[in-house]
């Protein structure tokens, strides 16, 4: 026997029956010829049958399509990156469109959705997602859609109607996988599986989902009870409540600005009075005026629920939004930006697209673009033909949890025992049984300890929460009681935010606007405006509790119908403010008004370090040169970080051991604080402030809770000016003063940096270590690498970071890989529309592998935006592909 290479030979007998050595070898060769050749036939017939099936979901673009329902033809032109402009006769027709357009792009995407609201996700994807839907249920989204429905006016309703009408004339085409791939995916597990026609209420009920997702302060409240409970067996309570107060500090009013310093005078909605000018005193001063009052007219866990919707709820859910008048740009007219900040998705949490009536008319009056969320007709964000608006999160408290005394199927109530509500819903399971949810209510709304650990662990010692918050009450009944915890939350009330929508695209005026605003009640938004006459201008919308003994910082007792919420702020009382003084209006989530303000809002405000660059970036440069659109653009990804100022200024003099920790050190004192994607320096100021945050607060006996990082500059700036602060000392680290933790810190930065990136400091990159990978809502996360590679993006390298203009987030002490974004970014030019910008994170497609499913990502992170064609010359310049949709005969 001999061996030639790898390979070994046997020297066989010559006798008849012995195979030649060069046939064996030709045979052997013919054998991997035929299994290579059988693997490129079932590669190419893979590849063939999955091209197939993803192109057969491909929406026709170009050319005619009869559809039955239409009144009339209606043209949708789309320009390079497939964002659509519908223009049609009457808005029956218009809304038509968007419906069979939106479905046509998006429609698994609305198709999960409305599953996700309805807390129906386990039809689709079997047992795991039971917890989910149960939690869900319990909120009763769907429930509250259905009543805002039933409750609108007939005009609005026919918009509703005429866009189910549009996404069910495309189901009535396709079915399967022809609609999108997912459902080829889908079937092989839930062959069963068929989509249902589209509702008026499936549309409504996504409205219900971003308000959960911008409802703010649950997390903290909860996070604060049960550190409360923690603290509670070591310390008495002035101790306890000392240490929740240094964690979660005020807002620093003598830092960080306000959204409305002083408020307008403006006249009440629907009065032909026209809003006052700016006056000022002899010192130049804004007035403050009284506003009119009018009476208001009410018309599996947490974060596992919300990750469903648009993404984790984590740090950076916010927005940056302002607004500079005439007297501060080239132009002589208003700049007006915008930048939503959400969970990352794929696709895109929005949708681009402009609806026109081919005359405007008070019949068919839209003439907008913007964006939308696929699944609901009109548009979210945008502007006109006069006005321009924005939002961001206004950040008030309007959810509260409360502590319920229960006994049996009756809970305490001032005194007495009363009967709880109960409902139950049955959640089908695909491939299993059917689940019996018993859903039980107090007159504060849903029970919901018991579906989540968190909001059950409060249930279970609610005491020291309570007692920290000040209420100090004995809680009534005996043995047999138990505690719960309900929530009572403004978006669980029906409301006519579905109306507002069409209400702020038919805006003509400020008054028009107002009127809008007074409409939208969840999820409470900051609102900017201006218009084609110059004026700049803010609305506080939304429903806003006035509550009763109680501030909703920590869960309040149930059984006290003193801590209940009282009404709500009367609509003219709310902050608004109209061409102020300063020539411009910012927004991020910061303080709305100054504490002497009539109304208690929150005290969870983001603490403002975004707002306050903003405002530092546009007075300096409107000092030195006119402002652009290219100036508010590069204002949207400013990259600095505060806090890393900070720790740079605080680490001179303090000594570091080993030369790799020194060379990072250095790169900090020749750092501009600039988080870009390139820097290395931006990369070691992070990892320090992440090891920093986490031995400070997490990596203790009894660990503190790390949340939000804007709350925690505030919180280590505030101990870095304090150096004999006791949480500086960790004995489990073996650190006893600030030097040590910030050296002991800085060291640890160094080794993981230099583990994740290599030891050669000048080479490290913030982007590389931040980077995005798009991930599907649903597929992506299957834990199927073959089918997770279908559908999910990325990375992409990013700059930008937390509590930082260019606000994308990311976990500290999880990952560093961004998990919130600007989910799109807009500068409208009100000296010509044609001149507006935008983008968005992913592309106008849902489908996978179409050519607009991630064509913007890439110049999302660079920061360019595309232009937006507005007038009818721009739009039909810039098509690229036409389609219309004609009535079927």
């Amino acid at each position: 026997m001999m061996t030639t290479g790898s390979t070994e030979i046997v020297d066989t007998p010559h006798h008849s029956d012995a195979v030649p050595r060069r046939s064996l070898a030709a045979r052997i060769g013919r054998i991997a010829f035929l299994v290579v050749a059988a693997i490129v036939v079932v590669a190419v017939a893979a590849a063939f049958f999955v091209t197939w099936t993803i192109q057969r979901s491909f929406p026709q673009t170009e050319g005619e399509i009869p559809l039955d329902g239409l009144q009339a033809e209606v043209t949708v032109q789309r320009d390079a990156l497939g964002v659509p402009t519908i223009t049609a006769d009457s808005t029956d027709d218009l809304f038509y469109a968007q419906g069979f357009v939106h479905a046509q792009d998006r429609f698994f995407e609305m198709d999960f959705r409305r599953h996700v609201t309805a807390g129906r996700v386990a039809e689709m994807f079997g047992e795991s997602q039971a917890g989910t839907d149960a939690f869900l249920r319990t909120l009763g989204w769907r429930t509250v859609a259905e009543a805002e429905v039933a409750a609108m006016d007939d005009v609005t309703l026919g918009y509703y109607e005429a866009y189910s009408d549009g996404v069910n004339a495309y189901l009535q085409s396709r079915s399967g996988a022809e609609l999108s791939l997912e459902y080829a995916v889908i079937g092989m597990q839930n062959p069963d599986y068929t989509p249902e026609p589209w509702e008026p209420a499936d549309s409504v009920a996504w409205l219900k989902a971003m308000a959960w997702d911008l409802r703010t302060n649950i997390e903290d409240e909860t996070e604060r009870a049960l550190l409360a409970a923690q603290l509670a067996d070591g310390s008495d309570a002035a101790t306890t409540r000392q240490t929740l107060d240094e964690l979660y500090p005020d807002y620093p009013f003598d830092e960080n600005p306000v959204i409305v310093p002083e408020i307008s005078r403006v006249p009440a909605v629907g009065t032909d009075a026209e809003p006052a000018a700016f006056s000022a005193d002899d010192d130049g001063a804004e007035m403050q005026h009284a506003v009119t009052t009018i009476d208001w007219r009410e018309a599996s866990d947490v974060i596992e629920a919300a990750s469903l919707l648009v993404g984790d709820v984590g740090e950076g859910i916010g927005s940056n939004s302002w607004v500079v008048s005439g007297d501060l740009t080239a132009s002589g007219m208003p700049l007006l930006a915008n930048d939503p900040h959400l969970g990352a998705s794929l696709p895109s949490v929005w949708y681009q697209v402009q609806l026109k009536c081919s005359e405007v008319t008070a019949e068919c009056p839209f003439d907008v673009g913007g964006f939308s969320f696929s699944g609901l007709p009109g548009i979210v964000i945008g502007h006109n033909s006069q006005v321009a608006w924005g939002f961001t999160n206004l950040t008030t408290d309007v959810t509260d949890l409360y502590v319920e005394r229960i006994e049996g199927d009756q809970y305490w109530r001032d005194g007495a025992l009363v009967p709880l509500e109960t409902s139950t819903e049955t959640i089908k399971v695909a491939g299993g049984d059917d689940i019996e949810l018993t859903i039980r209510s107090t007159v504060h709304g849903p029970i919901i300890s018991g579906l989540t650990d968190d909001f059950t662990a409060i249930a279970e010692t609610p005491e020291p929460g309570l007692a920290a918050g000040g209420a100090g009450l004995t809680p009534p009944g005996g043995d047999g009681s138990e505690y719960a915890l309900s929530l009572r939350w403004t978006a669980l009330d029906p409301g006519t935010s579905a109306t507002a929508i069409f209400a702020l695209s038919t805006a003509q005026d400020f008054d028009d606007f107002r009127r809008a605003a007074s409409l939208f009640d969840v999820p409470a938004q900051n609102l900017i405006y201006a218009d084609v006459e110059g004026n700049i201008g803010y609305q506080a919308p939304g429903r806003l509790p006035v509550r009763g003994a109680g501030d909703g910082w920590l869960p309040q007792p149930g059984w006290d119908s003193a801590y209940d919420w009282t009404g709500f702020i009367p609509f003219e009382e709310l902050p608004v403010s109209y061409n102020p003084g300063s020539g411009y209006i910012v927004t991020a989530n910061n303080a709305i008004v100054t504490e002497d303000y009539d109304y208690f809002l929150t005290r969870d405000w983001d603490y403002g370090y975004r707002a306050a660059r903003i405002v530092d970036l546009i007075e300096r440069r409107a000092a030195a040169a006119p402002l652009t659109a290219q100036g508010m653009r590069d204002i949207q990804m400013d990259s600095e970080m505060w806090i890393g100022k900070r720790l740079t200024t605080a680490l001179d003099g303090v000594e570091v051991d080993g030369a790799g920790v020194e060379d990072a050190v250095d790169l900090l004192r020749s750092w501009n604080a600039q988080n870009t994607a390139s820097s290395a320096a931006a990369a070691y100021a992070n990892v320090l402030w992440s090891n920093l945050v986490q031995n400070m607060f997490a990596e203790r006996d009894e660990p503190l809770p790390i949340g939000g990082q804007g709350r925690l500059f505030t919180v280590v700036s505030a101990l870095l000016d304090d150096p004999s602060n006791r949480l500086w000392a960790n004995p489990q680290l073996g650190v006893t003063s600030m030097d040590e933790m910030l050296a002991f810190s800085a060291e640890e930065a160094y080794d993981e940096l230099s583990a994740l990136q290599g030891t050669n400091v000048e080479a490290w990159k913030w982007g590389d270590l931040h980077a995005i990978t798009l991930t599907s809502d649903t597929l992506g996360s299957s834990g199927i690498a073959p089918i997770e590679a279908l559908f999910n993006r990325g990375p992409y390298a990013v700059g930008g970071g937390a509590s930082i203009v260019n606000a994308t987030g990311w976990d500290l002490g999880t990952s560093y890989a961004t998990t919130t974004v600007p989910s799109m970014r807009m500068v409208v030019d009100l000296a010509d529309f044609d001149d507006s910008t935008w983008i968005h994170l992913t592309g106008a497609s849902g489908h996978a592998f179409h050519e607009h499913y991630t064509d913007q990502p890439a110049d999302w992170a660079a920061g360019t935006q595309r232009p937006w064609a507005s007038s009818t010359k721009a739009v039909d310049a810039a098509a690229r592909q036409t389609l219309v949709l004609t009535p079927a005969r």
